[in-house]
This record gives C-alpha cells, structure tokens and sequence, in this order.
C-alpha cells in the first residue's frame, strides 16, 4: 500500500556551507547545486519556480540557512524549516544528493514538521539580547582573570570585598594598573559601604609586584573596561528599539504597571530602561514580573527568545512546554510505558525558567515553592525544579495567550496563619467525621476559633 501525497509540488533542500543541493524530484536529473552568493540564492527560487514548486523543506544547519529561508519566503514560497534529527536518512553511504532527495521525499509525503520561528520583531530584539549575553559572558571571564593574576600578585581583595569588580575593588584595581602599589594609597579607595576596615584593606594589598602578573592584570582590565561599554552599548539599543516599538501603539503607552520594589536589581540589569514597565506594555497589560521567581534578566529573556505573538503558534500549553523540552517524552510499547524521560536539548528560555525555578525553590509561603518542595520532598531538588519549570511555562503560557493575570490558587499567608488555618482546617474535618450534632454547638464555640482566625 503506497503512502498518500500530501505535497505534490515540493523540493527539498540540503543546506550547506558553501554550496545548496536542491531536489525537485527523485531522480537525478531533478537536482541542481548552488552557491551561496546572493546571486545564486535568486537563482535557486527562479528555478523552483520555472518548475512549478510550491513548497520547500530544509534543515536547520547552523546560520547557514537564513539567508536562503528569507529568499524563499520572499518570492511567495511555503518553507518548511525542520530538526535536523527528523530527516536523518537510513543507514548506509550518505551524500549530499541523497539528503536533499531523501528532504523532498519525506516533505512530499508530509512527514516533515516546521520548527519555531519568531516574528522578525522578536528576532530583532533577540539579536540585540543575545550579543548582550555574549559580552557579558567575556566581561565574567576578564574578572575572573583579574581575580587570578591578583591573587598571584599575593593582592587578596577578594577576601576584604565581596565582589572585586564593585566600587571599591575596580577602584583599587585601576590604581594600581597606573603603578600605584602603595598599600595604604590603595586602602585609601575603600567605599564607605565596604564592610572590612581601612587598615585591614591595607594589610591585604602588600605583594611581591611581579612585573609580569602586573602585565596581566593591566590587559586584563583594560579588556574589562572594554567590554562594560559593549554591554551599555547594548543597553542603549534594547532600550531604544522597545521604546520605538512600544510608541507605535498609543493603546500601550497608556498602560501603567505595578511597581516591583521588592524585585533586586544586580548589576547586570539593563541600565537605563524600565523592564517592568516596558514588559508591561509590550505584552499589552500582562503583568509576568508578579510571578514570584521571575527577575527582570528572566521577563527580558522571554521578550525577546518568543516575544508577544509566538505564544499563539502553539495551539495548547502542552505543545509550549514539549516544546521546551520540559515535559516527558514517553515511550509505550506493548501498552507499557519503556521511559518517560524529560528529551535531551536546551534554548535559552528553557534555562531562564529552570533558574526562576531554582529561585523559587528558595522562597517561603508562596504558591510555587509549595508546590517546589512537595516535589523536592518525593523526588529530589533536580526533579521539583524540572516540575517548576514546567509548571511556570503553563502559567506564562496561559496568561499571555488567555490575557489573564496571574492569580494563584491560595493567599500568601504568613507562616502562623498557615498552621492556624490547618488547625482550623482538622477542626472543621473531626466535626463531620464525628457528626457532631446542633446540640453541640457549645462546645464547639468554646474552642474559640474566630479567635484563631
């Protein structure tokens, strides 16, 4: 029995580096190779098109794809962008020729899904976001550097201040890159905030002055100087890119959000700009930073990784959050379940919301860190914050695509009033297990628990 053609008029597409195999069809002469250059990707849709194709599939190969996707959809055609695991041939030799025949074969057969795919919105803030990321990533590594040619140095200032890139560490650092290595001159740099003593600072900045490790240090922060204008660069760019798009909307800009004073602001938030409010706006009156656990880095990552309009392309909660690699993959044969482990494979806003979970794994009396440690205390830590994560990508889930507020299901109350309300809770269930009858009213009264209310 033959499978049914679900698309006639397709071509796959095997993408490459530095070349495009395109079929058009199963036999040879239906597949041509192209460049990469712009006038070869024009060429390939002319072509496409002189043969009467309507749809395309390809894989995901690392960047290589883009340029090629945006042609495509440019000149009217249906792109089918697919994982790279769903097109994997049999075994057996493999070239290029066959991987784009075998692409069109499946994509006729329409056994070929389409992976996500922001709005070019989202996919502008997100490239701003990202290289955000990347600085950040190399300023983290020049400040462990400077740590280490310090502590060669024998300068221990990680011991007298928490955090050498702060006021009074970076203070230090650039005084002594200009030759300054007078411990007293140096100590004299502490912050008023600086927990350790004047003297104590002093006595932890006498070293052996190694030129070389001076060298070191020096280079080191200049790179970190550099890449803390890079991250304000971007700052600058994220803030005006959503004020723009925020402002094409006089319907957003009227909406005002709850301030979020008890919400910590490190020093890797961005500067300059309102998240609270701008999230608030930008998802037209939802407000996601109400949600315990979630920082202002978190609500920033899910701007810009899914944006607004990608929570609708996924029909239910379900596909969200398979999509996240958050929930079991199981595998039932023979009417038993083999395994239901969550599948291998991360993104970025799959971290983001496994961190909130961890955070939120450290609160008291809330709803999600109930729920966290009714997990934690059956399955372990790991396992509650995959649960919690899961459980907040439903509930961010709902209340952007159902545009609800997020309301748990239970009061933060204080501790005292939690067991009060058990006590109360046990007294309301012995009064029906036992059947305590109207005449007993009394005695019931004498427990007085509108007091314990």
């Amino acid at each position: 029995m033959e499978m049914e053609i679900v698309n006639p008029h397709c071509a796959g597409i095997d993408i490459g580096s530095k070349s495009h195999f395109v079929a058009i069809g199963q036999s040879l002469d239906d597949v041509r190779e192209f460049g990469v250059y712009a006038d070869d990707l024009t060429a390939v849709c002319h072509w496409l098109k002189e043969s009467g194709i309507a749809s395309a599939a390809m894989e995901s190969t690392g960047s290589y794809w883009q340029n090629l996707y945006v042609e495509l959809v440019s000149h009217g055609f249906e792109v089918v962008l697919c994982n790279g695991k769903f097109t994997r041939n049999a075994k057996g030799k493999k070239t290029d020729v066959k991987d784009c025949r075998w692409i069109q074969k499946l994509h006729t057969l329409g056994l070929l899904t389409g992976s996500f795919l922001p709005d070019f919105t989202t996919e502008q803030l997100r490239t701003y976001c990202r290289q955000r990321t990347n600085w950040i990533e190399l300023s983290s590594g020049a400040s462990q550097k400077m740590q280490k040619y310090l502590r060669l140095l024998n300068f221990r200032l990680d011991v007298v201040v928490n955090d050498i890139c702060g006021l009074t560490g970076l203070t230090i650092i650039e005084d002594i890159c200009k030759g300054n290595l007078d411990a007293q001159k140096l100590a004299s740099h502490r912050h008023y905030n600086c927990r350790k003593s004047e003297e104590e600072i002093a006595k932890a900045l006498k070293g052996n002055n190694r030129e070389d490790y001076l060298f070191g240090l020096k280079q080191e922060f200049e790179s970190y100087r550099f890449y803390q204008k890079q991250i304000d660069a971007c700052d600058k760019q994220i803030a005006l890119f959503l004020k723009t798009q925020i402002n094409a909307y006089p319907e957003k800009k009227k909406l005002k959000a709850e301030p979020k004073n008890h919400k910590k602001i490190n020093k890797n938030t961005v500067k300059n700009l309102d998240i609270n409010q701008a999230a608030f706006q930008y998802f037209n009156g939802i407000d996601l930073m109400k949600i315990e656990g979630l920082s202002y880095s978190t609500v920033l990552t899910i701007m810009s990784e899914i944006g607004s309009d990608g929570f609708s392309k996924f029909k239910t909660a379900k596909q969200f959050t398979s999509w996240l690699r958050l929930a079991p993959n199981n595998k039932i044969s023979g009417g038993k379940i083999l395994s239901n482990h969550i599948p291998r494979g991360s993104n970025r806003l799959k971290i983001v919301l496994r961190q909130a979970a961890n955070a939120i794994g450290n609160l008291k009396d809330t709803h999600l860190s109930d729920f966290f440690r009714r997990v934690a205390y059956r399955k372990g830590r790991q396992a509650a914050v995959s649960a919690t994560a899961r459980k907040l990508a439903v509930i961010i889930w709902n209340m952007v695509t159902r545009r609800i507020q997020y309301q748990p299901p239970t009061d933060y109350l204080f501790l005292d009033q939690k067991r009060k309300l058990k006590l109360v809770s046990g007294i309301k269930q012995n009064i029906v297990k036992f059947d305590i009858k109207p005449e007993d009213v009394g005695f019931c009264n004498s427990l007085n628990l509108s007091a314990i209310l």
